[in-house]
């Protein structure tokens, strides 16, 4: 799904230092300051990943691999759901690390999935935006249960020859107009765009978070997803089952994410996309690791390599998300004249602060009460709503 095929030079990323490698596997549960490794040592090889469909592209991988040793294995998922499910298999240990969203990095964290790491390790980190240095989807009790990878929101894409005049507001989504053009992902947090939504378009429900809904406020968005269900063409699990349906002309107008608009575009493929008036929901991604991880080494390179300037610059471009290292923006400037603001790159703190970002629900509101509906609800709601 990369766009750009980069030639680059190969630079030291990081020093290779000779350490124990039980260090770096350590539990979330147990460890501490005091257990977290304090230097990298030789790589183990391999290293087997759980990502975000377009994480892992040959541009960077291949220069890893050729730079470390480490032979990189990735396992795209479609959901977080599934993100959580496949880091739990093989007691832990089938996969060294995951590209995980706000939406699963605390499931994580709380079942003990992952390991705290050392930022300390990662040269590249103090050079992030502050919001992602710490931010409370990866960091619990000042400790750092990941590295900060993009971001982004989750947007309004549309084919401009099916869809006439332009799409203003998520309502397009729930208009029986469009029915059988409608695709939107298979993934409980999509009631979170629904409650946005109602958010703005019925104030007396009293949404303030859309992902801190009590029971009645679930069951309204619920029942909008549920009267959107007749129009929907395809609830999709992958990027590429989006992208295929708009190549196919199966759908016009749906939720997505940048990707899939920037892989069309690079096809030819006629999409345009927007925030719509109501705001959007979004992802802050981490790259975590396993507690349960074989080759912790090769996953310390790995953070390594994907948080320098270069690499984040080229999978901004490639996915059309914004990266979490300041410095990336004059790469990307190199690489696209203009892109560096087109992506947000440079934008004030407020645009980040503008997006609601993927979280966990809880039962825990954060007005103090402790009757908001938690993720198991969420999923049960949404298998009512997709059958």
């Amino acid at each position: 799904m990369r766009l750009a095929k980069i030639d680059w030079a190969l630079g030291a990323v990081l020093a290779v230092m000779a350490v124990g490698v039980s260090a770096c596997g350590s539990s979330s549960n147990s460890s501490t300051s005091a257990s977290l490794p304090t230097s990298i040592g030789a790589g183990e090889g391999q290293l087997n990943l759980v990502a975000w469909e377009g994480y892992t592209q040959p541009e960077w991988v291949k220069p890893f691999e050729k730079q470390t040793g480490c032979v990189v294995h990735a396992k795209y998922a479609g959901s977080s759901d599934e993100m959580v499910t496949l880091m739990r298999q093989g007691g832990g240990s089938q996969y060294d690390m995951v590209s995980a969203s706000g939406d699963a990095s605390l499931r994580l964290i709380r079942g003990g999935d992952v390991a705290e790491m050392n930022v300390a390790l990662v040269p590249d980190w103090k050079n992030f935006i502050p919001q992602l240095q710490s931010p409370s989807h990866n960091t619990v009790d000042g400790k750092h249960y990941g590295i900060s990878l993009q971001w982004g929101p989750n947007i309004l894409m549309y084919n401009p020859k099916a869809i006439s005049p332009a799409p203003t507001s998520w309502a397009a989504i729930y208009d029986p107009k469009y029915k059988g053009q409608i695709s939107v992902p298979n993934n409980p947090i999509q009631i979170a765009d629904a409650a946005l939504y109602l958010s703005k378009t019925k104030p007396s429900l009293g949404i303030s978070d859309p992902y801190e809904l009590t029971e009645a406020q679930l069951s309204a968005a619920a029942e909008l997803l549920k009267a959107q269900r007749p129009l929907i063409k395809k609830y999709w699990a992958l990027a590429s089952d989006e992208i295929e349906l708009f190549k196919n002309n199966d759908a016009s107008i749906g939720a997505a994410w940048p990707y899939q608009q920037s892989t069309l575009q690079a096809d030819k493929v006629a999409v345009k996309s927007l925030i719509p008036s109501e705001g959007a929901t979004g992802w802050a991604d981490t790259w975590m690791l396993s507690a349960h991880a074989k080759h912790p080494n090769c996953a310390y390179k790995w953070v390594n390599w994907v948080s320098t300037a270069k690499v984040q610059a080229e999978q901004a471009l490639s996915y059309g998300e914004t990266p979490a290292n300041t410095k990336a923006c004059a790469v990307m400037e190199t690489l696209s004249k203009g892109s560096c603001g087109v992506y947000h790159a440079n934008a004030p703190s407020a645009y980040f602060d503008s997006i609601k970002f993927w979280k966990t629900p809880v039962k825990e509101c954060g007005n103090g009460q402790n009757d908001c509906m938690d993720y198991t609800a969420w999923q049960q709601k949404w298998t009512e709503v997709t059958g």
